[in-house]
């Protein structure tokens, strides 16, 4: 089954701007409150929430490598939502729909990073073409 590359593109798409938008609206206005001050809220959400905003530019435009390292964030997302589904019994739904999210994410931004790299020639050479490259230049120095 052959997927091409522009769906995995809308699928980290829709996965990374719906998270964007579900961490905030989560964390200010669905979840039980804790006694904390609004500002304390606000600075939370907020801390919860600019991680997110580091690969932006990256993945509107669609670059490869942004998509690739951005999977180091969203498994962040990901550990938060189990843990929130075990740590925290009342908002089991929440964390199960950033889970989704993440997960979405996560498989769109692996999947697009490593076909579009292949389509740009972006990959990492194997490791025997680099010998078999290295050994032809040697071998030609030494004919010099």
């Amino acid at each position: 089954m052959n997927i091409p590359t522009h769906f995995y593109r809308k699928l980290t798409l829709v996965c990374y701007l719906l998270l964007l938008v579900w961490v905030p609206v989560w964390h200010l206005f669905l979840a039980n409150p804790t006694g904390r001050s609004q500002q304390f809220e606000i600075i939370l959400t907020l801390a919860w929430t600019i991680p997110l905003l580091l690969p932006f530019i990256g993945i509107i435009k669609g670059k490869p490598y942004t998509h690739a390292w951005a999977n180091f964030i969203v498994m962040f997302y990901l550990i938060h939502g189990f843990t929130s589904i075990y740590a925290v019994a009342d908002e089991w739904f929440f964390a199960l729909i950033e889970i989704v999210l993440s997960t979405g994410m996560f498989i769109g931004c692996s999947f697009y990073a490593r076909k579009r790299g292949k389509e740009l020639g972006l990959g990492i050479p194997k490791l025997k073409d680099e010998m078999a490259k290295e050994k032809a230049t040697f071998e030609s120095q030494l004919k010099e």
